[in-house]
């Protein structure tokens, strides 16, 4: 067994009980199937998050005091699977951050207000939940053929940055997994003309609040069965009557006919988002291609 398989395998095992309890999991794992298979799916999830929060840095282990994450919980299995996997983390004394999970109840009509609130209470997780109508804003401002998403998106954005400043927090943490990541890379190479996905780890326009996605080599799929196998009570993402406009649908079934064809492409094109070669791509500003010169022999004496 390689070092980093051992590694990997020390992380599937309890290391810290919390204080006061006898428990040596999470209470959220309490119910969790005791098969090969979940141990598996649990194992890989976590060895893929941490592997995101060391490779982009996303713990800031020279901070003077010890570093606060705001978690968005929309209520998606994605969110629900974040948080897990951050709190399994933290459990095991392999994450030294705090957590405060926050759902922004936006509003939207048929909204199931106990739902998070009660899943939370259960357990033992630090919360806080805010209510703000930004579905009557959005519904006021677009037509009711658009695609409410991206309007929806960004208002939900503002008020998480606002929370997570007004609860101390250094970083705002999203549930985007590495099909999220894709689906968008291929929309601004499609529509956008440019190279550019969603990033791991960035500073807001304020400078103030790191958004981090420590989902970011996370499957898709992964999450769903995680999800499924741990009985997260999910709410979904369609109250408003509003999809994910054509373009992100046509992308995502794009990748999945590609995997379909060609079995492990998904893991090759997000190594290739981290392996970048500047001198093999057309941006001048990336590259001094005007600096290139040719070698010259010396002249002789």
């Amino acid at each position: 067994m390689t070092t980093a398989e051992t590694a990997v395998e020390a992380w599937t095992e309890p290391v810290v009980d919390m204080p006061g309890s006898a428990m040596s999991y999470h209470p959220m794992f309490r119910d969790a199937p005791g098969s090969v298979s979940f141990k598996k799916l649990r194992k890989r999830l976590l060895r893929q998050t941490r592997e995101a929060i060391d490779s982009y840095a996303m713990v800031d282990t020279d901070a003077q005091r010890r570093p606060r994450w705001l978690v968005a919980l929309s209520g998606g299995k994605d969110s629900y699977g974040m948080l897990a996997l951050l709190l399994d983390l933290q459990w095991r004394g392999l994450l030294p951050v705090d957590l405060l999970a926050c759902n922004l109840d936006q509003g939207q009509p048929n909204f199931p207000k106990h739902v998070l609130p009660e899943f939370l209470e259960a357990n033992g997780v630090a919360h806080r939940i805010e209510y703000r109508d930004t579905y009557s804003i959005v519904t006021d401002k677009l037509p009711e053929t658009s695609t409410y998403c991206s309007l929806c998106s960004r208002l939900r954005r503002g008020h998480l940055y606002r929370i997570a400043r007004e609860e101390g927090c250094e970083a705002l943490v999203l549930g985007h997994h590495r099909e999220d990541i894709l689906e968008t890379f291929f929309m601004n190479l499609f529509h956008g003309g440019r190279l550019e996905a969603m990033p791991p780890k960035l500073v807001n326009d304020e400078g103030d609040l790191l958004v981090l996605r420590p989902l970011a080599l996370c499957a898709e799929d992964d999450l769903a069965k995680f999800a499924e196998a741990l009985r997260f009570p999910i709410i979904p993402c369609d109250l408003c009557g509003s999809q994910d406009g054509l373009q992100r649908n046509a992308m995502k079934a794009m990748i999945a006919d590609i995997e379909r064809r060609m079995p492990g492409r998904k893991d090759a094109m997000i190594r290739a988002l981290a392996n970048t070669r500047p001198s093999h791509l057309l941006d001048t500003k990336l590259f001094d291609f005007a600096g290139l010169s040719l070698k010259t022999d010396p002249t002789p004496e």
